[in-house]
């Protein structure tokens, strides 16, 4: 038997084969809007779903291809999806799970983004969050009605660094027959393979750290293959005939990797967030060296988290990587190789302490973006969040109180020393 490729080959080499026009061992992008057929009847397969190829870019494109074949690969799923934006891709993953008057249940530990686009953009589809007020998989049950289709959360929550039980709340999705989708922006595949512990879907935001170096929008989708959408009619876009597709059902026709097809032919499709083959480039490159990155991002992050936590200005400091942290049990089973690069802190001077600190750092970007090489900063509660009012922000972990870190990969003395002149400005 063929020995099983490491992470790091396969962040590498996974859906990637030397150009076979040119030779070329970096995948070209295909800068491209459409593709020609070999003939009437290629095109007939390829319209019809009987074949796999490239039609238009906004359905495929081999560049994208490569993307999203690396992805699936690392996360350990049959298929995956790239769009525009993390946004984007969870848009596509709703719009193949629910039917209008749908409920999902949601962490309250999110990203401020979700949050909004769950909670007030999704109702003009007539789809309704529920929120799961703890973490605990009985605080995601409470939630569940005969309408729900979906539990979300976050493997690592933005902007707290809390580490979700993803196995437990899987066991409680199993129970009542809907996928977990789980959010592994935080984490990456490098830190957690959630499809591993039960998860359904995985999402990701390529923008951040799979392309890691702030210069490329992009989402992920990866079909883990393990729901069974055939076991009733819930979900009918996978499981009832398709039109405009001579009355195929996807689940039978794709099998396990029926839901990444479905989120590609009736979603990417009509709706129509592609990604553009150039970023797509962008992030693969970066993906290659994604371990390298992800290891000197926790490493870093450790550091600087030990700092805070025993600084006289810090009230408190959430990551997971400190031993006495309440979720550092949770991340040792669940990320034993660091604890990511992104944590939340609070200033005792609250509200206008963080400003004052986002404003004296020198080498720290102050921005609304995370998972760079560079180092960045933000005070939720006046960026990112500020939509929400007080007390969603404190549900959200992003009190006024808050800093949101995202540890960079420069030396770790640098970027103390940075933050320590910073906080000997504070009043």
């Amino acid at each position: 038997m063929a020995r099983e490729p490491g992470f790091d080959t396969l962040a590498i080499h996974a859906g990637a084969q030397p150009d076979p026009a040119t030779g070329a061992r970096i995948t070209p992008i295909y800068q491209s809007t459409a593709f020609v057929f070999d003939d009437v009847d290629h095109a007939a397969s390829l319209f019809g779903l009987q074949a796999f190829g490239n039609i238009y870019t906004r359905i495929t494109n081999p560049t994208t291809a490569v993307l999203e074949e690396r992805v699936a690969a690392l996360e350990g799923g049959t298929a995956a999806l790239a769009a525009a934006s993390g946004h984007a891709a969870q848009l596509l993953i709703m719009h193949a799970l629910m039917q209008p008057g749908d409920e999902f249940v949601a962490a309250r530990k999110l990203y401020g983004g979700s949050i909004n686009q769950f909670g007030q953009s999704f109702k003009s589809f007539d789809w309704h969050v529920k929120w799961a007020e703890g973490q605990t998989p009985a605080d995601f049950e409470a939630q569940i009605t005969a309408k729900t289709k979906a539990i979300f959360i976050e493997s690592l929550a933005n902007p707290g660094g809390v580490v979700m039980d993803i196995n437990g709340i899987a066991e409680v999705a199993r129970k009542h027959h809907i996928p977990l989708i789980v959010d592994n922006t935080m984490a990456t595949p490098y830190l957690c393979r959630p499809i591993e512990h039960g998860a359904d879907i995985v999402v990701e935001s390529a923008t951040k750290f799979l392309g890691g170096h702030g210069n490329s929008m992009g989402g992920i989708i990866v079909d883990g293959g393990t729901f069974d959408w055939g076991k009733d009619d819930r979900f009918p876009i996978l499981t009832e005939p398709r039109p405009e597709y001579a009355d195929m059902v996807l689940y039978e026709t794709f099998g396990n990797f029926a839901f990444a097809i479905a989120c590609r032919v009736l979603g990417l499709r009509d709706l129509g967030p592609a990604i553009s083959p150039f970023n797509a480039f962008q992030i693969i490159t970066g993906i290659e060296t994604l371990g390298l990155r992800m290891q000197r991002h926790c490493d870093n992050a450790q550091k600087v988290a030990e700092y805070l936590d025993g600084h006289d200005k810090v009230d408190w400091v959430s990551y997971a990587g400190l031993p006495n942290d309440p979720h550092h049990k949770l991340q040792q089973h669940y990320m034993p190789k660091g604890a990511g690069s992104v944590f939340s802190f609070g200033l005792k001077g609250g509200y206008q302490a963080g400003i004052d600190l986002v404003s004296n750092l020198e080498i720290f970007s102050h921005l609304a973006n995370l998972g760079d090489t560079r180092s960045l900063i933000i005070h939720p509660a006046s960026t990112t969040h500020r939509q929400l009012d007080v007390e969603q922000q404190k549900a959200a972990g992003a009190g006024p109180d808050v800093v949101r870190i995202s540890i960079g990969i420069e030396d770790a003395d640098d970027l103390i020393a940075d933050l320590d002149q910073a906080m000997k400005q504070l009043k």
